[in-house]
């Protein structure tokens, strides 16, 4: 006999007042128009936040012609483990049930708003109360199948109706359950205004499940050319894997071939001898511990592969990125496909090609210019990437990553990553938590132009006047010290509540950055105001 499909199962969690018996009662009227057996039932709740309503329904994936006259025998309560969809309109009632245990890794996809209605507990505590938030979402994406996380409260009021109708959009936009759109829309119906605000607050909460869903795919795909363009060869060779342990070897497959495909094997060889080093202090103090050498090795390799115009040109001159580009635009064969870049390198960039000697004197030249007001020079290109002299000019400038090792900025890098490896050494060989906390600045260095450049300026002000300098009683003491300074520089982009964490830690503020004064004309000053 073939084996019969399984009822689709679902579990509904709201708050008194939110419309769950609402959108339960859509839910059964949308899949009997669809022509699917459907059934549901309540738990009621109060209507305060001391207590949740929880609606449990059964969809059956075949119609009712399909059936031939044989009745489905529903559940009347879900069973732990067995979701197919849970969806909560509060983040704590989404992870209450998951937490006990009516998701699964294998066959749950859960959707919650991220919004908090606080509990009583919660408001009671004479301090801060609140259940940490992001272990609440640790929670729903450990126990998942996939998950959707989105601000419904807001969805809610931008479409002036109640949350239920939010949430029905969710669940029609994830792919679980087999009824159309058009179904859910007709069983809201659309002639009052109420009607009106719920379907609005439908398709506010599809679009958001399907601008997600479109997301991960898109990153899905992205990853997935990245990997078909690594160098051949193993994720990480046989004589690198033994000298680390197991528990490393995935991610450090990942990194190391992202190092040899940036500049090659030597470059790849010199990642791991810096990493051993790591690995070696860490052992040295906990010879079973992996926590400093596993953060490092994402660091270093982010390190050592820093951005620049050889590394855009090479991305944007491979063929996986026309590829890309064709599926998001939903070019069909025969379609002509123009790609135009646009590149605006100031002279730091350009500078940063050169040798030193070259790229010092071409700096002091553009600094004497803006010191006498003139305004930062820059090169505007568009390129047209799909044409034959584009890609060349792409080409050309990726190849140049032969000469990188010999550039100003190559050398700059190299001076920096030195200096963090051996602070992360030192600062391991005291205290493995002390070396955690040194690894983890390396988040600081981000972005491009002044973005990277302030990021630099922070990293190299708290490894210098925190991480080794400063009088601290313990490395305790310095490990805290470091890691309040670094949340505080990645919150503060201005830096004046930084300068504010460094006073109260004994260390120096960071020096003022000096700008120069620009002078122009009343014509050219008139000009600009009206732009």
């Amino acid at each position: 006999m073939m084996q019969q499909p399984l009822a689709l199962s679902v579990l509904v969690c709201a708050l008194g007042g939110e419309g769950g018996g609402v959108l339960t009662q859509w839910l059964v009227d949308a899949a009997r128009l669809a022509g699917f057996p459907a059934q549901a039932t309540s738990i009621p709740g109060v209507a305060q936040r001391t207590g949740a309503t929880t609606y449990y329904l059964e969809i059956y994936p075949l119609k009712t012609e399909a059936l031939k006259g044989r009745e489905i025998v529903f559940g009347l309560n879900p069973l732990p483990g067995k979701l197919d969809l849970l969806i909560s309109s509060e983040l704590l009632e989404a992870a209450r049930q998951v937490s006990s245990g009516m998701s699964s890794k294998e066959s749950t996809v859960v959707i919650s708003s991220s919004a908090r209605v606080l509990t009583t507990a919660e408001k009671m505590n004479l301090g801060d109360g609140r259940v940490n938030a992001q272990q609440l979402l640790g929670l729903l994406e450990q126990f998942s199948r996939a998950h959707h996380v989105l601000d419904m409260a807001r969805l809610t009021q931008d479409a002036g109706t109640i949350v239920s109708a939010v949430m029905l959009g969710c669940m029609a936009a994830s792919g679980v359950l087999p009824m159309a759109r058009a179904f859910y829309e007709s069983a809201i119906g659309q002639g009052s205004k109420s009607q009106q605000a719920s379907l609005k607050g439908f398709e506010l909460g599809f679009e958001a499940i399907k601008a997600q869903l479109e997301q991960r795919q898109y990153l899905d795909s992205v990853l997935g050319q990245a990997a078909q363009h690594r160098p051949p060869g193993p994720a990480l060779p046989v004589d690198i894997a033994a000298r680390f342990p197991v528990a490393l070897h995935a991610l450090l497959g990942v990194a190391y071939q992202r190092v040899l495909d940036y500049q090659g094997a030597s470059y790849a060889q010199l990642y791991v001898q810096r990493l051993l080093k790591i690995q070696a202090a860490e052992h040295t103090v906990e010879p079973t511990s992996t926590k400093v050498t596993a953060e490092s090795l994402r660091a270093l390799a982010v390190l050592m592969c820093f951005d620049d115009l050889i590394q855009v040109a090479d991305f944007k001159s491979r063929a996986s990125r026309f590829e890309r580009v064709g599926k998001e635009v939903k070019r069909d064969p025969g379609d002509l496909l123009k790609i135009y870049d646009h590149f605006k390198p100031g002279i730091p960039e350009l500078a940063s090609l050169l040798p030193t000697s070259a790229s010092r004197a071409l700096l002091a030249w553009d600094r004497a210019r803006q010191s006498r007001g003139n305004s930062p020079l820059s090169l505007p290109l568009k390129i047209a990437a799909h044409s034959v002299l584009g890609l060349l000019m792409l080409k050309v400038l990726a190849a140049c990553k032969v000469f990188r090792p010999w550039s100003a900025r190559f050398a700059d890098e190299q001076v920096l990553i030195e200096d963090w490896v051996s602070r992360v050494v030192a600062g391991t060989r005291e205290s493995l938590q002390l070396g955690f906390e040194i690894t983890l600045c390396a988040r600081l260095i981000k972005g491009y132009g002044s973005t990277h450049e302030r990021g630099r300026e922070n990293f190299s002000h708290i490894m210098a006047h925190l991480a080794a300098g400063g009088a601290f009683v313990d490395a305790t003491s310095r490990a805290k010290a470091v890691s309040l300074a670094r949340e505080v520089a990645l919150k503060d982009e201005a830096g004046a509540g930084l300068d504010l964490t460094l006073k109260t830690l004994g260390a120096p503020p960071r020096a003022p950055r000096l700008q120069p004064i620009r002078w122009m004309s009343q014509k050219e000053f008139a000009k600009k105001r009206s732009l």
